[in-house]
């Protein structure tokens, strides 16, 4: 499979920077402040593993005018330097009197008024990267200019994906998809569980991942417990439901789903509750088409693997995914979004198979105007055998 071309052409940064500044003459706004990784990424391009260390602070202004600005620390400014960004201005960090505040505040004093708004993301699943003490400097030095709600602005963007970002998911899927396959070779009963997710780790890289920084799964007799669990050493064992949930990345983007595998024969409770899941993620994805909700998506998978119509303690059958293993929106009953052609979603539905096990399946689609397309080789409903 051909992968790809690594990165985006400046033209995509600049489309994205001139739509996020229409928005903000809209909502009133004379810049954005970008302090976290997916949103310094989005606009400009930079990617690096460092933000790893949570050191340095990295700083990029989105002026409503113009092309964004970094402040960044002088580590970075080669890398940045082979963005499409133009103005670096850096200062050697971990600086312990001063780390970048002061010349974070040059900067946006030289491109906002003094009753600018300088949005800040603030809603869920976001935050503000820089230490407390540094944030009310900021605030106390830019006034009379205030810092405000970025009105949502950067997640609404980054809702719908271009087809560049789609086909960066796709090859990512492609890769789980290729070592999801070749499980049954080299993992069996009698593995330690700690073993099974190294090896599918270094399956993941030998298929052609950048990395692999989520990985979780579960092993138990006829279900397990949960998915969120680190691996113990307890070895598989005949009558296991093994699930492994990898969000491998390439090239900055995420695929994000599972598969389950039953070590031996599984039982007709095994079989039955994997092929409701199946048939829920069909479900969803056929009804997943423009005009659409994201409740109506929960609704339509609820009802295939919960027909009592309660809802499950995992909440959320699915969310958003890109340049982040999660992103918006959750597919939740009170979430009414309205799907869009480029959005990216997981379907994640779960089953109660009794004795406190559950199972889960995930999928990831696109939507497009004709209904939703499938980025991962949807899983048929019978298990998988190992």
């Amino acid at each position: 499979m051909t992968s790809p071309i690594r990165g985006f052409p400046a033209s995509e940064f600049r489309g994205r920077t001139r739509a996020a500044q229409n928005l903000m003459v809209k909502h009133g706004l004379s810049a954005l402040l970008l302090t976290t990784e997916p949103e310094i990424r989005y606009y400009t391009g930079f990617l690096t593993r460092f933000w790893e260390s949570p050191t340095r602070p990295w700083f990029v202004i989105v002026p409503v005018s113009g092309d964004p600005i970094a402040v960044i620390p002088s580590i970075g400014a080669h890398l940045m330097g082979q963005s499409w960004i133009t103005d670096i201005r850096t200062w050697a960090a971990p600086d312990y009197t001063d780390d970048g505040i002061g010349l974070l505040l040059e900067a946006l004093h030289e491109v906002t008024p003094k009753a600018g708004q300088i949005g800040i993301a603030d809603q869920m699943e976001s935050h503000v990267h820089m230490p407390l003490a540094d944030l009310r400097r900021l605030e106390t030095g830019l006034s009379p200019r205030r810092l405000v709600s970025d009105a949502a602005i950067t997640r609404q963007m980054r809702l719908v994906k271009s087809e560049a970002e789609i086909e960066k998911i796709r090859h990512a899927a492609a890769i789980a998809t290729r070592a999801f396959d070749r499980v049954p070779q080299g993992i069996g009963a009698g593995m330690p569980l700690s073993h099974v997710f190294r090896r599918f780790q270094m399956l993941c890289l030998e298929e052609g991942a950048d990395w692999v920084p989520y990985l979780a799964g579960a092993a138990d007799h006829s279900g397990y417990a949960d998915v969120i669990s680190p691996a113990t050493d307890a070895p598989l064992a005949q009558g296991d439901v093994l699930m492994l949930d990898t969000g491998l990345v390439w090239d900055g983007y995420f695929c994000d789903f599972d598969r389950n595998f039953s070590v031996g024969p599984p039982t007709e409770t095994v079989k039955t509750g994997h092929s409701r899941l199946v048939e829920a993620t069909q479900t969803a994805a056929e009804m997943a088409r423009p005009g659409a909700t994201i409740a109506d998506l929960f609704h339509a998978m609820n009802v295939v693997v919960n027909p009592s119509g309660t809802i499950m303690e995992a909440g959320r059958l699915g969310h958003g995914l890109g340049m982040q293993l999660t992103e918006w929106p959750s597919i939740i009953p009170q979430d009414h979004t309205v799907l869009m052609a480029g959005m990216v979603l997981t379907l994640e539905p779960s089953v109660d198979v009794g004795a406190g096990k559950i199972l889960v399946h995930e999928e990831n689609i696109v939507i497009r105007d004709s209904g939703a397309e499938f980025l991962s080789h949807p899983q048929s409903p019978d298990i998988r055998v190992i």
